[in-house]
This record gives C-alpha cells, sequence and structure tokens, in this order.
C-alpha cells in the first residue's frame, strides 16, 4: 500500500492524498454514508447501475471528484479524494484529461504505477 494518491489533471499533480494522516471520524462517517447512498445504485453515464461493484463505486466518485474539480467545488474535491483513496488503497493515481471547450472529462485509475515528482526544465537558446 502507498501512502500517497495523487490526482492529475491534464498531465499536472493537482491534488496528493496521505494516507498516512489519520481521517477523522466525522469524515469516515460521511464515507460510510456515500458507500450506504451508492447502495441503492448510481448512475454512469448513461447507465443506471442498481447494484454497483467496486470498479463501478470507484469511476463514479472518479466522475464526480473530476467534475467538482471543473466546477471548482472544494468540499466536494476533498470527500471524493479522501473516498478514494481510504476505499481503495492500492489506488497510486488518478490520471485525467478534461476538455473544457467539448466539455469531456476523460480519466484513468492507476493501480501500479506511483507518481514521481517531475522537473521542469527550461532550455534557454
Amino acid at each position: 500500500m502507498s501512502d500517497s494518491m495523487v490526482v492529475l489533471l491534464n498531465g499536472e499533480a493537482m491534488f496528493e492524498y496521505d494516507r498516512s494522516i489519520q481521517l477523522p471520524a466525522k469524515q469516515q462517517q460521511y464515507l460510510d454514508r456515500m458507500d450506504q447512498k451508492m447502495d441503492g445504485g448510481i448512475q454512469l453515464g448513461n447507465e443506471t447501475i442498481v447494484n454497483p461493484d467496486q470498479q463501478q463505486r470507484a469511476q463514479f466518485v472518479a466522475f464526480t471528484l473530476l467534475n467538482a474539480i471543473k466546477n471548482d467545488d472544494e468540499p466536494v474535491i476533498a470527500a471524493m479524494n479522501s473516498y478514494l483513496a481510504i476505499r481503495y488503497p492500492d489506488l497510486k493515481q488518478v490520471k485525467a484529461d478534461i476538455d473544457q471547450d467539448n466539455d469531456k472529462v476523460m480519466f484513468d485509475l492507476v493501480f501500479d504505477k506511483e507518481h514521481k515528482n517531475q522537473v521542469k526544465v527550461s532550455f534557454n537558446s
């Protein structure tokens, strides 16, 4: 299990969740309520899923996270980030591309590769 989960947006690290920091009880209860709500079904794209499995739940939460980022909704960003990091301890990255012009969101959930900090290098000519 990795101690961190990183959300990358259009190739740039936007959020990093540190799993070594204990989640407060109130926030843990919120995640439990999210699970209970999803037990009643979720909407993924145009499809209603009555009994979502773990993968479908992760996709639903990741999509909700990305919409919250797009709308700059910090409380929802925090909740969805926490849910993914806590419920999926092997999740290392959420890699997303948001095309604002076409209102498209695409993402991958990466379980097998840790994000490495990149150093931007400028070359002067």
